[in-house]
């Protein structure tokens, strides 16, 4: 009989957190289209595929949410005028024109490009926030903050290892 209570006590856990994997997949989903982005173009490879065509930093940050130690970003003091684009696909992510110094460490924009970026609730390490990826590939990105500059009034708070840079033909 004990067994009996056990097993059904253990199936009713597993089917709950098998439904509670279903709302976060659906979540994440709806956020993604929420943000009109169209999904057919999405870029999917394994994590072997990663693996040879990321950096060992860029593969912890982009594929293991990895965060880079603040004020080592080769992107951080950038000023030239461009588009700041995926690491791992190449996807526009940030104008330069929308970055701007928050002194905190890391590359900081107050908006995206609309469709280009998705925003994930987070809630790891006990701490409530929205983690920021790559509409086209999922990448971590970072995460968005509710203390940037107006118009937004947002900070997008960017690894510079998950981006790389495309500097505007006339700035050069």
């Amino acid at each position: 009989m004990k067994r009996y209570i056990l097993l059904i006590a253990l199936h009713g856990m597993i089917i709950g957190c098998s439904n509670a994997q279903e709302e976060t997949i659906q979540k994440q989903d709806s956020v993604l289209q929420s943000q009109e982005y169209d999904i057919e173009k999405k870029v999917v490879h394994t994590d072997a595929e990663w693996k040879r065509t990321l950096t060992e930093e860029e593969y912890r940050i982009l594929r293991e949410k990895g965060t880079e130690r603040a004020f080592t970003g080769d992107l951080l003091e950038n000023k030239s005028s461009g588009t700041y684009t995926c690491a791992a696909c190449g996807f526009s992510l940030f104008e330069s024109d929308t970055k701007f110094k928050s002194g905190t460490g890391w590359p900081s924009f107050f908006t995206f490009i609309e469709g280009h970026v998705a925003e994930i609730d987070d809630s790891s390490y006990g701490m409530k926030r929205i983690e920021v990826v790559c509409a086209q590939c999922d990448g971590h990105l970072g995460h968005v903050f509710d203390d940037g500059p107006a118009p937004t009034g947002l900070r997008y708070c960017i690894n510079s290892a998950s981006m790389n840079f495309e500097e505007k033909e006339d700035s050069k």
